[in-house]
This record gives structure tokens, sequence and C-alpha cells, in this order.
């Protein structure tokens, strides 16, 4: 019996064998064109009920399988489901082709946004017609039949595009070690770090120590490491990814992926993809984000270009640099970021253990929005290292159940996302409750030390919790408009604003205690936490901006004369390059965000949600962080409502108005 083909609840990990994908996707997609055939062939004449919200409620089964299956292909993969997801993607790429495609269906769904004026819908029902009517629009329903046959064949070339530029990063980075013998050249380290690579060197079978590219390993060596040769080393293999003109190049994948985009887009009627994806976001435009970038680079630069003048003259003080590189740029930073606040992380981790921040943010969401948080070992989950909870109201009412998984390990993609297991949605008076994810890369503990966070790493926890907040709250009548279902410069406002409780004394005092001796986080540290906070913020400011930056460069023009991955991407960073060029790097190639994820042309979206969350915070500030009546605000036009309304009118409904540029500028020390 196939697992995935019975109606199961949570998903059923550990019944699962590979074998059982294929034929589930097939069954399910069979099941959902059924579906899609009786909304298509139903006498009666079209209705929001008989059609629209049919079509939302239609292919459940098949976008569970779909979530379990590529959720494993991050955080558990192999060859085996790497080779399914090569074979799977562009079948489930025509299937959402047969649909957006199909004439008779469109007919129907048309035929119901004709007359929305005279439907009598609510908010939630006009948005999701609007939503639907323009899936199809968006995606070529209005096209003629060579025309959709050429869209079809770029979606399927695209989604194993996409695939292949993941995988060749993943491979990357696998292959990738720094093996030391040598204990001089770990000078620097912190103890702790030392104990994690020599432990990661056992785990390979080899003596000494091992270093990768994972971040947990990478970032620490960049950060502490005094050998300056090896943080070479270590910076270029990070930073040429993908980008050796071997079997695991991405040049190519990236080019192809930005054309044919491109291509997309102008048979859509559009003048480029980013043309396309902007009409269903915030910004709108290509020239409004264009706008907004160069407006904060205005500010930013003059403050970025006084902090590295500093840092150059740090390094040249202290150790007769002339010539500060980027593997320089996290070791002198952080060496004159102890000198002026006399704080570095290995003070600071002691007091975040990585179970006491688990309890602290889950603190955090019970003072917030009356959360409960249990912990319960009868989830069946795909590894031993994930934790699962079940999430309860005041009312002892069941809110979610929440997965959380920490630690790297090989089959794992790196960095930290949040994601869905299965979606909020009401149906049948029932109002069926979300499973949510948290997939983050720390540390894991060593034969003496719990997993001991950076501060970086506790914002990160922070940061992918606050999405989770989003589908956790989720509080609609249709699953394509629950929980983090919105406009994408609007997704990051949930998670970047909960970041900002990190910093304050309040919430710190909940969960920062000392590991080994109980001491709650001295308010020194706290009042250094804060003041570092905008250290550097400039540099930072500028970094940001110049990703969105090449990200507009690829999709906010034709990009079929670009011939040169690395050239074009020089163009662009010169506006923003604060150290020398390194000619055997390469950003694009590595770019997964844009070339795999989904935030292509959307990159913005960071720097715009801190406008939204400095400008929210800003309003909790004013209140008290822990104001139940903002709180409950936020809770009800932000994180339960989803993508049911504009954006805009949700954020002003919380906040009372439009969300103003000043408390980021503020905050970021850049006024």
């Amino acid at each position: 019996m196939n697992p995935l083909l019975s109606p199961f609840d949570t998903a059923p990990f550990s019944e699962l064998k590979n074998e059982h994908f294929m034929p589930a996707f097939t069954q399910a997609i069979a099941d959902a064109r059924a579906e899609i055939e009786a909304i298509t062939h139903n006498t009666e004449a079209p209705t929001f009920k008989n059609t629209i919200a049919a079509l939302d409620y239609s292919g459940k089964q098949l976008d569970r399988i779909s979530s379990v299956f590529f959720n494993l292909n991050s955080a558990e993969t192999n060859e085996d489901i790497q080779k399914i997801a090569q074979e799977i993607s562009p079948i489930l790429s025509e299937f959402g082709n047969d649909i957006t495609l199909n004439e008779d269906l469109f007919k129907r769904v048309k035929a119901v946004y004709d007359q929305k004026e005279n439907l009598d819908l609510t908010t939630e029902e006009q948005t999701l017609l609007d939503k639907k009517y323009k899936g199809f629009s968006r995606n070529g329903a209005n096209l003629s039949e060579d025309r959709k046959k050429r869209l079809r064949e770029i979606d399927a070339a695209s989604s194993k595009l996409k695939l292949n530029f993941g995988e060749n990063i993943l491979a990357e980075t696998n292959k990738f070690q720094m093996h030391l013998t040598n204990e001089t050249d770990l000078e620097g380290l912190p103890e702790g770090e030392k104990e994690a690579a020599a432990q990661m060197a056992k785990a390979k079978e080899l003596e000494g120590w091992l270093i990768t590219l994972d971040y947990p390993s990478y970032i620490p060596f960049m950060k502490y490491a005094k050998n300056r040769a090896l943080r070479k080393k270590l910076s270029i293999a990070f930073g040429s990814k993908a980008f050796h003109n071997d079997e695991l190049d991405n040049q190519e994948n990236v080019l192809k992926i930005a054309q044919l985009r491109h291509e997309r887009a102008n048979l859509l009627g559009y003048k480029t993809h980013a043309h396309f994806v902007l009409e269903e976001r915030m910004a709108q435009t290509p020239e409004k984000v264009q706008e907004f970038l160069n407006e904060l680079l205005e500010k930013a630069k003059p403050a970025a270009e006084r902090e590295f003048k500093e840092l150059e003259d740090f390094a040249k003080e202290l150790d007769g640099i002339d010539q500060l590189e980027k593997w320089d740029g996290a070791y002198y930073s952080e060496k004159l970021k102890q000198k002026l606040f006399n704080l570095d992380d290995e003070k600071l981790k002691p007091y975040f253990k990585l179970e006491n921040v688990i309890a602290g943010v889950f603190t955090v969401a019970e003072k917030l929005y009356g959360l409960q948080f249990e912990e319960v070992f009868d989830i069946d989950k795909y590894h031993e290292d994930v934790k699962t909870y079940r999430i309860y109201d005041e009312d002892r009412k069941l809110v979610a159940i929440f997965y959380a998984d920490f630690h790297p390990r090989a089959g794992k993609r790196g960095g930290a996302w949040m994601t869905s297991f299965k979606s909020q949605y009401v149906e049948n008076g029932e109002n069926v409750r979300p499973h949510i994810s948290n997939v983050c890369n720390f540390t894991k503990p060593t034969a003496s030390k719990p997993s001991l966070l950076t501060f970086n790493e506790v914002t990160t926890l922070f940061h992918e919790f606050g999405h989770g907040l989003h589908g956790m709250l989720a509080d609609t009548v249709y699953p394509g408009l629950s929980g983090t279902s919105v406009y994408w410069d609007f997704v990051e406002l949930p998670s970047q604003v909960l970041e900002n409780w990190c910093y304050e004394k309040e919430a710190l005092e909940l969960f920062a205690t000392h590991y080994e001796t109980g001491e709650v986080i001295p308010m020194e540290l706290v009042e250094k936490i804060k003041a570092s906070a905008t250290f550097q913020e400039g540099m930072q400011t500028l970094r940001q901006l110049s990703f969105g930056l090449l990200d507009m460069s690829w999709h906010g023009t034709d990009p079929t004369t670009i011939t040169d991955v690395k050239a074009q991407e020089d163009t662009v960073f010169k506006e923003t390059d604060l150290y020398p060029a390194t000619p055997d790097t390469c950003m694009s190639t590595s770019f997964a965000h844009i070339f795999q994820g989904g935030y292509s042309s959307g990159y913005y979206s960071y720097k715009w949600a801190e406008v939204l969350d400095a400008d929210a915070f800003a309003y909790f500030k004013e209140k008290g962080i822990f104001n139940k009546e903002v709180a409950t605000k936020f809770k009800e036009h932000v994180l339960s409502k989803g993508g049911t309304e504009n954006p805009m009118e949700l954020y002003k409904k919380f906040r009372g108005a439009a969300p103003k540029i000043e408390p980021l500028l503020e905050r970021a020390g850049l006024l």
C-alpha cells in the first residue's frame, strides 16, 4: 500500500520509500485532472462556488504529496530523490499548464469574472476571483495555440534548469572540504568552533579538523581565523561555487533561465520578466523598484564608504594590511566590533543555547498571541534531528502542528527557510489547521557543549519563526490565499518584524540565560547588542542593495544580449563594490534565491519589508513590545489574513497609515 495515497493527516515519513513517489504523483495528478474535468464540464452555469471555489479546493492530495516530496528534496535529499525531482518537475509544470491553458475552463472562470460587479462577493472572494482570473491570463490563457505550445516548452525547460542549478550548488558545497592537520592553522578560532571542526573530521574518519562551505563552519572561520591565506582559499571556494567551467558550472543555467523568463514575459505581452512579476507586487513596476533601491543607495553609500575607510585604517594599524580584500572583511569587522563594543559572539553564545532560544521564541509568541507550545513525540518525522510540536490557543484549540529542523547534514541545502506540509483553509464548516516547518543550519551540539547560537543565528531563528507564525495563525476560507500566500514584497514583514524582539531587554530576559550558570544575560551586554546593531549598517545595506540590483539587472532588462555572466555582474557591482574585484568568484552562479527560489525580480523585497517592519515595530515600541492591543491588531490584520486583501490595505488597517521610510533610516543610523 502506498502511504501517500491513503488519506493522511501528518506526513507518513517513516513509511515512505523513494519508490512510492512517482506512483503517488501519477495517481494524484490523475485525480486532480478528474476534479478539473468535473469543473470544466459542469452543465450548470458558472458560479463563484462551482468554478472559482471548486478550483481552489481541487488537487489537495497532489499539493500534500508535492509539499512532502519537495521539502525532502531540500532538507533530506539523496541521488534517487534528485532524479525523481528532475523527472517529476516538468510533468508538474505541464499539468499546471494544462489547467491554465484549458480554454473551456478559462471560459467558465472569465464568465464569473465578467459579472463580478453583480455577485455580492466578500473581500476574500473578490481577491480569489481576481487571483484565479489572473492565474489564467498571466499564464497564457489568451494566447494563440502556437504561443501556448511555446509557453509549455519554456515552463518545462525552466523547471528542469532551476533544479539543475540547485543540485550543482549542493554538489559544489558538499565537494569542497578544507582538511587541516596543523593546529596553528586554526589560530583565532574559538574552542567550540575547533571542537565542531574536529568532530566533522572524525565523522569523515580523518585526523585533525575539517572546514566546509556550510554556514556554521564557513562563517566562524572567516570571522576568527588568523591565517589570511586560508581565509582567502575558503572565501574563493565559497564565492566560486558552480563557476569552474566544469560539469557543475551554472553559467549556462543562469543565461538560459534569464533568457527563458524574458521570452515568457514577452509572449505574455510584458516588456521584461520584472514587468510581469511586479504587476503582482506592492512595488508594481521595475521603475519603482529601481527608484526605491537607488534612494536607499544614495542614503547608504556615504555611510558605507566612511565605515569601509574606518575598517581599512583599522586593519592597517593592527596588521599593516595595505589592501583590504573580501576575505578580510568579516575578520577585521569582528575585531573592530570587539574593540568598539567589547562584544564578540563568543561572549554571547553561552547565553543562547538553542533549546533556550526555541523556548524564548515560543514565550514571545505566547505573550503576543496567546499561543501554547507542546513538544510531542507521536508525530512522524523524516530525520531524528527534527522536533515536533502541537500548538494550542488559550482555549486549548489546536492552532497548528510545527516541525523544527535545525542542524546541517549532507542531504540538506544551506540557509534557512519556512515551509508548510499542509495549508490552512475552511471546508464544510471545518477550519483545517496547518502543518508548518522551519529548517535552519545551526551548529550541532558537541560532546562537551550544547548547540550555542551566535546572535546572528538567534535573529535567523526568530526570522523563520515569524514566517512560521504567518502560516500557523492563518485564518482564511480558501487555501490559495492562506498563510504566506501573499505578495512577495509583503511576505518578509512577519519574519523581519519578529527579529526586533531579539534586541529588547524585556524579551531577552525571558530566554537569554547562561547555559552553565543560569545567569540572565547582563544588561551591559544587551546595551552593547543594541549599540552594535547599527555597526557597519551602511556596508550591510550596500551589500543587500547590490543583490537587489543584480536581480533587477537579470530580470528588468533584455538578457538576450548577455553572453558573459561575470562581466554582467561586474557592471552592476561597480556602483556598490567597496572591495577590489575577485576575478575567480561569481555571485550569480550560486544566487539560489533568484535562480532556484522564488525571488526573481523580488530580492528588493527584503529591504522593502524592512521599511514595513521598522514602521510596524515603531508602533509596538510606542505602546510596549508586548502590548496586547497592538499584537491583536497585527494578528488580525496581517498574520491571519494571508493574501485575502491588498497588503497595503491590510497594513493600513493595522497601523492606521501607510508605512514611512524614516523609522528604517533612523534604526539603521542612516539619517
